[in-house]
């Protein structure tokens, strides 16, 4: 009898403590994962390591060994449009971010202020029980000012902690806007601001409580102008950019069609017709130092994502965190090059108050660094510490781009191509492989929304919100197909459209200005055939041009990309 009792006790421990790991075991398989977007600034297509660039990017070349990378995913062309987009999950126009942050339309498309009509990834993810972080550049808010509306800052857009800059672009020694939530703060001694994001992430990576899954959007200022990187970090590319940008660029050919990136049917596309020959190019310490600093600004990105992996592993969530790493626009052929010329400092600018009138609030170039010393720019000046103010220009950027032309601000592949790589070791059984299939950043809520089953909301905060656009790419994940009928592109008046391997693209003759010879300008490439855009046959098949060209017309009302300001040039003046 005792035995029996003892046998029935020790049946039911076996029981219990089964079911208890099986329970176990089944709710560590349910937990959510966390999810990580990366997004880079102003950086062309082949500017990491696994898409062809010279410049050391092991970190981000680990993430696509490990992952997955599309070949064929398009941002918007432009970094305003590009953020509201990839957290809105709609086109940038329905988000109200038809152009730039900064500016000020009267049409509805063109606010540039992020609308309440749209949920982002931080307000979805929070609703849904994730914790929200945020590290680096927002630019999609109108006010950017301690006082005043403050209802589209990151902390009231879904963020619970934020650390980073309002504006679109700055010094990476001293930013303006810098704010921690909602307070601004004063850059310490030896600040960087790319390596103040990575520094940020990893903290709030170590202090996230893992009771539940977070959501973390790290919006890198990296490769953006001014050009400026810790000397250390730019002497590991001396001698490497001496061969110019001619030999640069047949190397990143050459490395893409070897790593299957792209097609042996593409062409790399002309030198930009502005841009000499490497050979005669009269100031070549100029622009390979300017190259040089370039490429030192993305290593040390590079670097500090391999700390925010670091993290992710020592906290043990490495296999169960999404990390996607894509760019904002291909990139950036502004020159900059006037020569700022050196003036005697005030007492106030000696005391701090460096800007012109606001200029601080729009990116502008200061007059003086903190210490008061005057920051130089234009041709001839070398970039890289806090006294210059320099771009890297056409030459350097149609190298970016390569195999791409044209650039940023535009609708061809040089403006809107762009890396996208995935990792998830938990949930990607398609490691290492390269998927060719059209994609676009908003794809990104609809693949986040998916893969969390999170509900997406029809109101929010009072405010019914529009459905996203784009399509889940989980399938993706294990080598399947995804339905799509078309991507749809507007910015500046540049238009585009592709559906399948057709791709119809126009540029308009003058920024910003849109004309009757504007309206009928279409280019029409086969992409399979002719990736990088080098054979127009448009007029090959006008019957698809005028099918093409009516669906985008349609798209662009229903977006509302139309009406558009760039023909009726109304703009209201910003007052704030």
């Amino acid at each position: 009898m005792k035995y029996s009792i003892f046998k029935s006790i020790c049946w039911l421990i076996v029981v219990f403590f089964t079911s208890s790991t099986i329970v176990f075991a089944q709710k560590k398989a349910m937990k959510k994962p966390n999810v990580i977007v990366i997004l880079t600034d102003d950086m062309g297509y082949s500017d990491v390591g696994c898409f062809g660039s010279e410049i050391k990017t092991p970190n981000i070349d680990r993430l696509a060994q490990n992952g997955l990378s599309f070949t064929h995913f398009y941002n918007t062309g432009r970094c305003s449009p590009t953020r509201a987009s990839l957290l809105t999950g709609l086109y940038p126009h329905q988000a109200g971010m038809g152009h730039l942050s900064t500016e000020n339309y009267k049409e509805l498309g063109y606010v540039d202020d992020l609308s309440k009509n749209a949920v982002t990834l931080a307000e979805v993810f929070k609703q849904a029980g994730y914790a929200t972080y945020m590290t680096g550049k927002w630019h999609i808010a109108k006010n950017l000012k301690k006082e005043g509306d403050k209802s589209n800052w990151p902390c009231q857009r879904g963020f619970e902690r934020y650390f980073g800059t309002l504006n679109g672009s700055g010094s990476y020694y001293d930013p303006g806007t810098l704010i921690s939530n909602n307070t601004f703060i004063t850059p310490g001694k030896d600040f960087y601001y790319t390596n103040a994001i990575s520094d940020t992430t990893v903290k709030f990576i170590k202090e996230h409580k893992i009771n539940k899954p977070f959501f973390f959007y790290v919006a890198y200022t990296a490769a953006h102008w001014p050009l400026h990187a810790p000397e250390s970090e730019v002497q590991k590319y001396k001698g490497i950019y001496d061969k110019g940008w001619d030999a640069t660029r047949e190397a990143r050919f050459t490395k893409l069609k070897k790593l299957g990136i792209i097609s042996d049917k593409a062409v790399l596309t002309e030198r930009g017709v502005s841009i000499p020959e490497w050979k005669d190019e009269k100031m070549k310490d100029w622009q390979v130092r300017r190259m040089e600093v370039y490429a030192a600004m993305i290593d040390v990105m590079d670097q500090g994502i391999g700390r925010i992996i670091t993290a992710l592993e020592q906290k043990g969530e490495l296999d169960n965190t999404i990390i996607f790493y894509m760019h904002d626009n291909g990139g950036c052929a502004e020159s900059l090059n006037s020569n700022q010329i050196e003036v005697p400092a005030t007492a106030e600018q000696q005391l701090g108050k460096r800007y012109a009138k606001d200029s601080i609030f729009m990116g502008k170039q200061p007059l003086y660094s903190r210490e008061g010393e005057f920051i130089r720019s234009g041709k001839g000046v070398m970039p890289g510490n806090v006294n210059s103010w320099v771009t890297y220009g056409e030459e350097w950027a149609n190298v970016s781009n390569t195999p791409f032309r044209l650039y940023k601000h535009w609708t061809h592949e040089g403006g809107i191509a762009s890396p996208l790589i995935i990792h998830w070791p938990k949930g990607i059984t398609t490691k290492g492989m390269l998927n060719n299939q059209s994609t676009h950043l908003i794809d990104i809520m609809a693949t986040c929304v998916d893969i969390a089953g999170i509900k997406y909301p029809k109101e929010f905060n009072g405010n019914a919100i529009q459905p996203y656009e784009g399509v889940s790419l989980q399938p993706t994940f294990h080598n399947k197909t995804i339905h799509r009928d078309y991507i749809f592109w507007e910015h500046e008046g540049n238009r585009a459209f592709r559906s399948g391997k057709w791709k119809l693209v126009s540029k308009t003759q003058k920024n910003k200005v849109f004309t009757l010879v504007d309206q009928n300008a279409w280019e029409l490439y086969d992409m399979e055939n002719d990736p990088t855009e080098t054979k127009n046959v448009s007029s090959l098949y006008p019957d698809k041009v005028k099918k093409m060209s009516a669906v985008w017309e349609k798209e662009a009302n229903r977006t509302i990309a139309k009406p558009w300001p760039w023909e009726s040039k109304k703009v209201i003046k910003n007052n704030q």
